[in-house]
């Protein structure tokens, strides 16, 4: 019979077995969602000394430095906050994993509000299948009415094509999936993000990954939510951007690119016609029959369908946000072809950890409990 204590030994080896995690986040200006978010990453089920966290600023110019200094200071794991002078997210993303130590690096996101078991479930969907990226549901969440009809037309197939992280409610293989989380050993084979990506840097990584023979899971096990753009204008200029770095993906990755994905544009671009056709009134008929009505019918057709549930009231809403979503994307592809023409050429080049590591500035180590600031 084991003695007392045997127990609690036997408990701790196993945790000392499990992998060392590095939660990464790249933040800028995030004072009103850090609390909430970094809460949800403090208070993760998976062993806490077996977890850090990294954080890339982007030199915030609110209260977010603050707020994870208050947040971090009592906590039992450490939390690390590097600067990041470049501002965007993929540089911010490459100095976290740089600095990170850990064997597994799971991003999050400063909207993101992680399920407890979050990390525990990355790292057992990782043991488990042997893929080398996975992540969960983006399962977004609305606060005005107008944000809940976002919330709605972005988990539709109609709304977001073929982004199954949106949608999907089971476990498959997919060409991206919602934030991620890798085994570090991929970044050294594959590089880091692409830095010149304002936008769509997810999407490119994966790209480069499936091209070099990666697997990408979908794990609905895997939850969190996402508090999604709360106003018109917000959610024209998200898309718009994705849609306009999208072409910048396309010259690095033709060959990953879908037809789908040209859809929005050619759809922009035949309104454009019509306007123009708007003189010849009869023949402007005949192109709103064939290309705007049909639209407008499936547009209708696919609100209804959200909103069912209880949902109707956002049914106009719904409507306004479909469009958004497509003329937004569709304009900003276009503007992305005249933004990029003269780089259809250009070398595509992707940073390493090597590259990374000798400009990040040095930090003396301090206790688990304390919040490192790179000045």
């Amino acid at each position: 019979m084991p003695a007392h204590g045997a127990e609690p030994r036997i408990h701790q080896t196993r945790e000392e077995k499990l992998p060392l995690v590095s939660l990464i986040m790249a933040v800028r200006n995030e004072h009103l969602r850090i609390e909430p978010c970094l809460r949800a990453i403090l208070e993760q089920d998976y062993p806490h000394h077996r977890m850090e966290v990294v954080i890339a600023d982007g030199m915030s110019t609110d209260h977010t430095n603050e707020a994870i200094a208050t947040i971090a200071s009592g906590s039992d794991i450490p939390v690390e906050v590097l600067d990041n002078p470049k501002f965007i997210v993929s540089p911010g993303l490459n100095h976290a994993i740089a600095r990170a130590r850990g064997e597994i690096i799971v991003r999050i996101d400063g909207h993101t509000i992680i399920a407890a078991d979050y990390v525990r479930q990355c790292v057992a969907a990782l043991q488990r299948t042997g893929a080398d990226n996975v992540g969960g549901r983006m399962d977004p969440v609305g606060e005005t009415r107008f944000g809940k009809a976002v919330a709605l037309a972005t988990t539709s197939p109609f709304g977001v094509g073929g982004g199954r992280f949106h949608y999907s409610q089971k476990e498959e293989w997919v060409d991206t999936v919602y934030l991620g989380c890798w085994r570090r050993s991929v970044f050294e084979k594959t590089g880091l993000f692409d830095e010149e990506q304002v936008r769509n840097q997810d999407d490119e990584f994966n790209y480069r990954l499936r091209e070099q023979g990666g697997k990408i899971l979908l794990c609905p096990s895997i939850k969190s939510v996402y508090y999604n753009r709360a106003t018109p204008a917000s959610l024209w200029s998200q898309y718009q951007q994705y849609g306009e770095w999208k072409v910048r993906v396309l010259q690095k990755h033709p060959g990953q690119m879908q037809l789908r994905q040209f859809v929005p544009p050619i759809f922009v671009l035949a309104l454009v016609a019509l306007t123009a056709l708007a003189p010849f009134w009869r023949i402007a008929l005949l192109f709103w029959a064939l290309v705007l009505g049909p639209y407008l019918i499936s547009n209708s057709a696919a609100s209804m369908i959200a909103s069912r549930g209880g949902n109707r009231r956002l049914l106009p809403s719904l409507m306004v946000v479909f469009a958004i979503l497509h003329l937004s994307y569709g304009f900003g592809f276009l503007r992305g072809l005249v933004r990029f023409w003269d780089r259809w050429a250009t070398p595509h080049l992707v940073p390493s950890l090597q590259d990374i590591r000798p400009a990040l500035p040095q930090i003396a180590s301090s206790d688990s409990s304390s919040l490192a600031k790179s000045l």
